[in-house]
């Protein structure tokens, strides 16, 4: 099962990286996880050097979007029993240690062990609305590698429960991600109007940019 978290590891100076990352759980092992950074990033290189990471369940959906625009900057506490970072607003976090490496050119597979886990308020039930946002987040990750009519259809699938049951943070998290849309179809030189389904949520941002150079596929400022 894969479980959508926020990966927090720092570097040998003390520097936190946080990062949205699904990991892979075992219902029947509850203390083994693996995570499955790519290659180059950051997560990885933390926890080839450190060997230790926190594994943070999060229900703010501000903070998987803000990763994926740029902001970055949350309030972190210090782990107990490891030298890390927990994210302050979690419900629940993970203290883990690479235990072994299945490597791979791409992804390879980081096996970790739980040395301490800690709940810290309760879980208040699902909300369809952080489910658009977390759905639309990945979605902006791949901006360079699915068709804008594909993420247009998807986009505007997730906008129905996001319209209807979203609370301030979550309409807060929506707006930066339709940023990083808007200024993709900038960079590529597309007029949104012509995109298929004239009442997309793409299209209704109005966004005209046939004069734009093309700069290549988006990277939407993602460094896991």
């Amino acid at each position: 099962m894969i479980q959508e978290t926020i990966v927090i590891t720092q570097n040998s100076s003390g520097l936190a990286h946080i990062a949205p990352m699904g990991i892979h759980v075992f219902p029947e092992v509850q203390d083994e996880f693996i995570i499955l950074p790519f290659r180059p990033s950051t997560t990885l290189n933390n926890l080839l050097e450190n060997k230790t990471a926190v594994i943070n369940y999060c229900d703010d959906v501000r903070v998987f979007a803000g990763c994926l625009t740029g902001r970055r900057d949350w309030p972190l506490k210090a782990a107990e029993k490891i030298d890390g970072r927990v994210l302050a607003c979690a419900l629940a976090h993970a203290e883990v240690e690479l235990v072994r490496i299945e490597d791979d050119e791409t992804r390879p597979k980081l096996f970790c062990k739980a040395v301490h886990t800690a709940n810290h308020a309760p879980f208040r039930g699902f909300n369809r609305a952080q489910y658009s946002v977390l759905e639309a987040a990945i979605l902006i990750s791949r901006l360079n590698m699915l068709p804008l009519e594909k993420i247009q259809a998807e986009i505007d699938y997730l906008r129905i429960g996001l319209e209807k049951t979203a609370g301030d943070r979550e309409l807060e998290a929506w707006g930066w991600l339709m940023e990083i849309i808007k200024d993709f179809i900038a960079r590529e030189g597309v007029y949104a109007g012509n995109l298929s389904g004239t009442g997309s949520a793409i299209a209704r941002e109005g966004v005209h940019a046939t004069s734009q150079p093309k700069t290549g596929a988006a990277k939407a400022g993602i460094s896991s």
